[in-house]
């Protein structure tokens, strides 16, 4: 008799731990698949010290092949999903195409970059979900520094980062942005500017009033121009407009305005709360006895919040991805079921250096204590790399950044609008001839070329260069998303798994 099939689409937080335990619970009495886009875990908490600099990015990923051995790992990005017939479909990263039947299903792909209906974002902006736009903010910043330096008429423009959303990982990013790019000024005429902007009343405000007020305190102190009740009524290649009427020239538009549900939850066609599947208490969903659902593309009721869901946060997906774990075993009459039940017991938000906001167990607390539970917290919460994390701390407290560019991602690879954010965009080296896989831009060659060393020579006839440094960003979907468009402006909260 053959052994159940189980598949696990994402290796977000809810799916890389529902795979772990799945794999102890059923002790090789089922077949346990996880398709992924990468071949690793990414711990997004800490995105922004790779981002300044301060960690590598393997310290930030977690292998699945070496932490789930009995798990096999299908690399793809899924495509559809057959209710009826019981297969996910899926591309491989060399365009290759496949089909994974399966007994019982878990939805975990997590979530992308939420686009706003706001003139020039999407072609201006860049989010912060994956390690490539992390990688490429890096560069990003080090070069408009280093271009600064050399070039007193725009100096005052390179020197200028917005950051759009003041949640987690806009107020992260701000306070760790303005640190690294304060290291790099060693006695340059440089200025650097960071202002961060939120339609909200205040900072963090999904969390407790006594965080927010030390975050703000924080990066007010740093230098951050904190402008809450303002946002970009229109971003250009010169700079952006806010809702105050101000124009603000700069080269850098980080958009941390929050997240939407992958694509592919609503492809599904089955009941949907603000783009996410619907799913009862124990994180099925009704009337699918085979299908499940944990982390930001799943709607899970919060019994702590009768008629409320779940927020999509890191930590109610990696709780999650344990109790569905627990469910589906159950369903094959392996243990007993269990109901999703979680109360918050704190937050933390690294605010650089020493510095953090932190309540655990409801206890507010700031300073060197808070930036103590908040890196011991990251440690425990880290499924491997721990000692390697902790020496990057370390190294970091005793030694000067490091601030060069590598140039390995460029700025049309990490649009905004994409349903891939954990994947950089590249294109065909045969000059667009062959079939395209999952990471090639069908459009690269209409959109100017990013910076580097390009000849004029090399560029299509009537191709301009930029005015700017950085190439627009280029919308790429996967195919099944034009079948499906997603709202242009769903209202879902901000979430980190």
């Amino acid at each position: 008799m053959s052994r159940p099939r189980i598949v696990i689409v994402g290796a977000g937080f809810a799916g890389y731990r529902a795979a772990r335990v799945l794999s102890r619970l059923t002790r090789h009495k089922a077949d346990v698949t996880l398709l992924n886009p990468t071949d690793y875990f990414l711990y997004l908490p800490l995105l922004p010290q790779v981002a300044a600099g301060i960690l590598e990015p393997r310290r930030v990923t977690v292998s699945l092949t070496g932490t789930l051995p009995d798990v096999r790992l299908v690399l793809g990005e899924a495509d559809a999903v057959d209710l009826d017939g019981n297969t996910v479909r899926y591309t491989g990263p060399e365009g290759d195409s496949g089909t994974l039947p399966y007994d019982r299903l878990i939805l975990a792909a997590g979530s992308v970059n939420k686009l706003l209906p706001i003139p020039g974002v999407a072609e201006h902006a860049h989010g912060f979900r994956g390690l490539p736009e992390a990688l490429y903010l890096r560069d990003h910043v080090t070069r408009q520094m280093e271009l600064a330096a050399s070039d007193p008429e725009s100096r005052s423009t390179r020197c200028t980062f917005v950051v759009v959303g003041a949640g987690y990982t806009g107020t992260e990013v701000a306070a760790q942005g303005k640190l690294f790019t304060d290291s790099q000024v060693r006695g340059r005429p440089l200025r650097p500017r960071w202002l961060l902007l939120d339609i909200a009343e205040r900072v963090l405000p999904e969390l407790d009033e006594k965080l927010s007020r030390t975050a703000d305190r924080v990066l007010r102190q740093r230098g951050v121009e904190v402008r809450m009740g303002t946002s970009v009524k229109e971003a250009t290649h010169r700079g952006v407009l806010l809702t105050d009427g101000e124009f603000v020239d700069t080269r850098t538009l980080v958009w941390c305005v929050g997240v939407r549900p992958d694509p592919l939850a609503e492809s599904l066609e089955l009941p949907l709360e603000k783009g996410r599947l619907l799913v009862d208490p124990y994180l099925q969903v009704p009337g699918r006895p085979g299908l499940f659902a944990a982390g930001d593309a799943a709607a899970v009721p919060d019994l702590e919040k009768p008629g409320a869901y779940t927020p999509m946060t890191a930590q109610h997906a990696w709780r999650q991805g344990k109790a569905v774990a627990h469910n589906v075993a159950a369903s094959l009459g392996l243990g007993e079921r269990r109901v999703y039940r979680h109360r918050d017991l704190g937050f933390v938000v690294d605010l650089g250096g020493v510095k953090a906001a932190a309540n655990p167990l409801g206890i507010p607390l700031s300073g060197v204590a808070a930036g103590a539970v908040t890196r011991g917290y990251h440690l425990a919460a880290l499924p491997g790399n721990r000692v390697r994390v902790a020496a990057d701390w370390l190294l970091d407290a005793v030694l000067p950044r490091q601030a060069v560019q590598l140039g390995l991602v460029r700025s049309w690879s990490v649009p905004l609008d994409t349903a891939s954010p954990e994947l950089a965009r590249v294109p065909h080296g045969d000059g667009g001839s062959g079939p395209a896989d999952s990471v090639q831009d069908a459009d690269a060659a209409a959109h100017p070329e990013p910076p580097g060393p390009v000849r004029q020579s090399d560029l299509p006839e009537g191709h301009e260069p930029p005015p700017s440094s950085d190439a627009p960003a280029v919308h790429k979907r996967r195919p099944d998303d034009l079948a499906h468009p997603v709202p242009a402006k769903p209202a879902s909260p901000e979430g980190d798994s």
